[in-house]
C-alpha cells in the first residue's frame, strides 16, 4: 500500500521533523531528510544561530501517528501530527511538512495492542537480531512500540513501522506503557535526564529540545498526551497560586500585552523568600539548564501551573 491524502501514516524513522514547508529547508538540514535520518549530525552539524531557525516546527517519534493531507510529486507530504495538540493551528494536531520517505503505512496486523511498551532510555537503538547489528539508532524516551513477542535472554522484539521483520532491542531499555496516572515528580525525573541537551527550536527528543518539547516529551513518557507549544500548555493545565507550586509543576512566562512565549519545570518548592527554580530548556544559553530564577526571568513570569492528567495517548495506530 502507498501513502494516500486523507489516511493516517506513521513515523519510520527514530525522529522525524516537523518543517514549515519545503522549501525553508537549508543546506545544513540534511541529515534530518532522508529515509536513513541522522539526528545528532544534524544538530551537531548546526551553528548557534541555525539551532533556532524557525524553519522547523517540532519531531515526531517512531511509530507515530499522522494524517496526510496532501503530497507532492518531490517526495514531501504535508501532514497533521494527530499526537501533539495545537488547537490555534488545527483541531486534529500540529500541521507541517515531512519528507513522505520518512512515513509508512499503518500494518493493521500491528496497530492494535493491550501491551504496548514504551522506551524509557534517554537514547537506544534497534537492532536486526539479539545482540546483533544496530539497523535503526537514535530512539529516544517516549517512543511507543508494539511487542512482537515474548523477550529471549535480555532483548525483546517489536514491531516497526515500514519493516517486514520484527527488530530488538535491550528489555531493560522498554517499560509497560503506564495504566495509571503519573505523579509530577515523576515526569520532572524524566526531564532532568535531559538536563544539557543541546536547545533547538522545534525539537523533542534528547538529541535537541525546546522549552515546550521538554514539557511535552516528559509527559508523553508516561502516556499524557499535552499540548505542543507553550501557550496552549498554559490552556491546558490548572493555574495555581504563586507560592503554591511544588516540584514538576509549571512556570509560565509572558512579556506583558505579549502571549506566553516561554515554559519551564519547577524543581524546588518556592522559599521563604520567594526563591524560585526551575529546570527548562533555555534559548539564551542553548541547552537545558536548572537553575533559580534569575531577576528577568522573575519580572515575566506570569503564573504556576499543575497538570491534571486527562487526555492520554493511546497505542501506537488506535
Amino acid at each position: 500500500m502507498e501513502l494516500q491524502p486523507g489516511r493516517e501514516a506513521v513515523v519510520r524513522v527514530a525522529v522525524a521533523t516537523l518543517w514549515t514547508s519545503p522549501e525553508a529547508v537549508r543546506p545544513v538540514d540534511c541529515p534530518a531528510l532522508t529515509a536513513g535520518v541522522d539526528i545528532p549530525t544534524w544538530v551537531s552539524g548546526m551553528d548557534t544561530e541555525q539551532q533556532v531557525g524557525d524553519c522547523v516546527l517540532s519531531q515526531l517519534l517512531l511509530g507515530e501517528r499522522v494524517l496526510v493531507s496532501e503530497l507532492r510529486a518531490d517526495g514531501w507530504a504535508r501532514v497533521v501530527a494527530v499526537e501533539q495538540p495545537a488547537a490555534k493551528l488545527d483541531p486534529l494536531g500540529y500541521p507541517g511538512w515531512l519528507p513522505a520517505g520518512q512515513l509508512a503505512v499503518p500494518d493493521p496486523a500491528h496497530t492494535s495492542t493491550d501491551h504496548p511498551l514504551v522506551v524509557d532510555a534517554t537514547v537506544t537503538g534497534l537492532h536486526a537480531t539479539p545482540n546483533g547489528p544496530m539497523v535503526l539508532p537514535g530512539l529516544v524516551v517516549g517512543t511507543r512500540l508494539i511487542p512482537a513477542g515474548p523477550p529471549r535472554g535480555d532483548w525483546r522484539p517489536v514491531h516497526v513501522p515500514g519493516r517486514p521483520t520484527p527488530l530488538w532491542l535491550p528489555d531493560a531499555h522498554l517499560v509497560p506503557a503506564p495504566a495509571a496516572s503519573p505523579t509530577a515528580e515523576q515526569a520532572l525525573a524524566v526531564a532532568q535526564r535531559l538536563l544539557d541537551v543541546v536547545y533547538i527550536w522545534g525539537g523533542l527528543s534528547a538529541h535537541g529540545i525546546d522549552c515546550s518539547g521538554l514539557v511535552h516529551l516528559a509527559w508523553r513518557r508516561f502516556g499524557v498526551l499535552l499540548p505542543r507549544d507553550a501557550d496552549d500548555q498554559a490552556v491546558a493545565t490548572t493555574p495555581l497560586p504563586l507560592g503554591a507550586e511544588r516540584p514538576g509543576d509549571l512556570y509560565f512566562f509572558a512579556r506583558p500585552g505579549r502571549k506566553i512565549h516561554h515554559i519551564g519545570i519547577v524543581t524546588a518548592t518556592p522559599g521563604d523568600g520567594g526563591q524560585r527554580r526551575m529546570l527548562h530548556a533555555c534559548y539564551r544559553r542553548r541547552r537545558v539548564i536548572e537553575e533559580p530564577l534569575p531577576a528577568d526571568r522573575t519580572a515575566t513570569l506570569v503564573g504556576a501551573h499543575r497538570v491534571a492528567p486527562a487526555g492520554r495517548v493511546s497505542a501506537p495506530g488506535r
